[in-house]
């Protein structure tokens, strides 16, 4: 019997894309990400930081979000090439602090 109070709610999105290949789908999924990074970086109130977390075996970092005026904070993991991938957009890459790169 399922708890009261929980309920699934399926998404047909994901009910698609499980179906679809899964290289394809990281790459939506990479891609949603960075649209998401983008607009929380673009804010005038916004720090930014990255950090260089792993070098080997494959270089990480972690990027830390932080909106005082809203009292949020947003940590992510990033591989090198997905974050020069939202280093491209200038606004973003203005905004960023990186510590170790």
């Amino acid at each position: 019997m399922p708890q009261r109070g929980s309920f699934r709610i399926a998404s047909r999105v994901r009910a698609f894309e499980a179906t679809q290949d899964p290289a394809l789908r990281r790459t939506r999924r990479i891609a949603r990400l960075l649209d998401s990074l983008r607009l929380e970086i673009q804010d005038g109130t916004t720090t930014v930081r990255a950090r260089r977390v792993f070098e080997t075996p494959r270089e990480v970092f972690r990027l830390e979000i932080e909106s005082p005026g809203l009292g949020y904070q947003r940590t992510t993991l990033l591989d090198r090439d997905t974050l020069e991938e939202l280093l491209e957009v200038d606004a973003v890459r203005s905004r960023l602090r990186l510590d170790s790169f």
